[in-house]
């Protein structure tokens, strides 16, 4: 997923190195410059989502990496850090449930082979993967892929640009502020 090669530099660091692919100011300068606002949350997602919605949405728009057309993107983030949480709590309890009945089969003295909670057992006897810390795996993945997408990984926040296209406040307009309440 995502993109070959490397990473395109931010505009200021190729003008910084003298250009040396000759670009346009056009081409360094993308003017397109969605207006900064929190895009509203869908009812249907999880609660845990609808948190890290509010959470996250705050922070976004105040570093203005956000806009109403990033509906999707922070949906799918959202829903995945739900996920996230989710398969943790889950695996957790797992784990905590699978080490009560190992402490009972070795209080009994029998060989425990249930598995510690990551590692369950199969209808035939072996051991595989909890399908909890299948969840975790693919849900810290996607997580992680939506963070690069909105610059929020230290290695992803030199390839994104803000926006500084933020709606004035009600009161804020050129010549008013002499005008003191």
């Amino acid at each position: 997923m995502g993109s070959r090669g490397p990473q395109p530099l931010p505009a200021n660091v190729h003008r910084l190195r003298g250009n040396p692919s000759k670009k346009s100011d056009a081409e360094l300068f993308d003017d397109f410059n969605p207006e900064v606002e929190i895009p509203s949350a869908p009812k249907w997602i999880w609660p845990e989502a609808r948190k890290e919605w509010r959470r996250i949405g705050a922070e976004l728009e105040r570093y203005g990496l956000i806009s109403k057309l990033d509906r999707a993107a922070l949906v799918l983030y959202c829903q995945a850090w739900a996920k996230l949480v989710w398969a943790e709590t889950m695996l957790s309890r797992a784990m905590q449930l699978a080490e009560e009945k190992r402490i009972e089969a070795e209080a009994r003295g029998e060989d425990w082979k249930g598995g510690d909670g990551i590692m369950v057992p199969s209808p035939n006897g072996s051991l595989i993967y909890s399908h909890h810390w299948v969840v975790q795996r693919r849900a810290a993945q996607e997580v992680h892929w939506y963070l690069q997408s909105f610059g929020l990984s230290p290695a992803s926040r030199g390839r994104v640009k803000t926006s500084d296209n933020r709606q004035a406040a009600l009161f804020e307009q050129p010549g008013m502020d002499a005008w003191k309440l």
